[in-house]
């Protein structure tokens, strides 16, 4: 039986700014671009929580929901510091580390003989740790695998620990609401209880063919997690599919000439992000993502072909410009990569 750790950093940018300024404690908080900017929330603490501020919501809306929201740039380097520290804590329990993002990880603890081998301990040995060198909280789920791990450390959350031991599994799995399975949106979850199933006991009724038949590919994910199988390893590292760049502009770009001024921008930033040679090596394609002022977006892009220039991005940006046929208020601009055995054994130039 496998024991699986997922841990998650409780609103982990808000709680680094916290840490490094008490006097945001108690107060809203959200890490984000400014609301003049059309910045977007990144992370907000539960403070701001409380008003109805959520990630990935409009700054603007943010500050017309919580008046006294703190907004503060956000500081990635920062971060990417403290994330760094925080998975040097996690290899003192297991080389079996699969981030899934800077606050976010799972850990296969299965043969980890440290805490006597308690999975349960060790998470709560890490969420201490954590809590007293780098000062902030973490949230952990210990679980059999890693789909019933993740629910479990969003299940008491935050600074909480919740443990689901194999005995326990079917119980847990057959109270669960639908909404709580990866994958499960709105439009999911309305199909899901629309058939009278809200609870995973109610999913457990379907056989595998007629969820295939209504839910397709996630079908066969809905029928095993309601039984609270997930036979998913943890991976340790991950290729990077994708790189890129976009800005969200404060005043919308109508002018074709100047949203190729601003693309040359961008380009200079991902060449700066596509410093290795591993990844050069890799690149498969090019994309350039617009967003028009009515919130329409398109993509346009290509497989590669001899070394990638600037030229390559101008004529998609040219497609993609048509495509909308509309100020933007977004441009975005990245690189595509090939599996590593499938990469050329030359560098290629970048914006000759």
């Amino acid at each position: 039986m496998r024991k699986i750790i997922h841990c998650d950093c409780d609103s982990f940018f808000a709680s680094v700014e916290m840490r490094d300024d008490p006097s945001l404690r108690g107060r809203a908080v959200a890490v984000g671009g400014s609301s003049q900017r059309r910045g977007v929330i990144a992370t907000c603490n539960y403070e701001a929580r409380r008003f109805g501020v959520r990630s990935a919501m409009p700054t603007g809306h943010a500050m017309r929901l919580c008046p006294d929201l703190i907004v503060i740039p956000p500081q990635m380097d920062k971060y990417r510091r403290v994330a760094s520290d925080i998975r040097q804590i996690f290899s003192t329990y297991t080389d079996l580390i699969e981030p899934l993002s800077l606050d976010e990880a799972y850990l296969d603890v299965s043969q980890s003989k440290r805490c006597a081998g308690s999975a349960s301990l060790m998470a709560e040995e890490i969420r201490q740790r954590v809590s007293r060198e780098l000062g902030i909280t973490i949230s952990a789920g210990v679980a059999p695998n890693k789909f019933l791990a993740k629910v479990a450390s969003d299940w008491n959350k935050p600074n909480g620990l919740m443990v689901i031991p194999p005995a326990k599994v079917d119980a847990f799995v057959r109270q669960l609401p639908v909404e709580k399975i990866h994958g499960v949106g709105k439009v999911s979850r309305a199909r899901l209880h629309g058939r009278g199933i809200y609870l995973c006991s109610d999913l457990q009724q379907f056989s595998l063919h007629e969820l295939s038949k209504e839910f397709g590919q996630f079908g066969p994910r809905l029928y095993e997690y309601a039984r609270g199988i997930d036979e998913r390893d943890v991976v340790p590292s991950r290729d990077r599919k994708s790189l890129s760049v976009e800005r969200t502009f404060e005043m919308d770009i109508a002018d074709a000439g100047e949203a190729r001024l601003a693309l040359g921008e961008l380009l200079s930033q991902l060449q700066q992000r596509l410093q290795t040679k591993s990844q050069s090596d890799r690149v498969s394609g090019v994309f350039i993502k617009l967003k028009s002022c009515d919130f329409r977006q398109t993509t346009v892009e290509q497989g590669h072909i001899g070394g990638l220039q600037e030229q390559s991005f101008q004529r998609l940006l040219a497609q993609a410009w048509s495509r909308l046929a509309s100020p933007v208020r977004l441009i975005g601009a990245g690189v595509r990569f090939a599996e590593p055995a499938a990469a050329q054994s030359r560098q290629l130039v970048l914006f000759h």
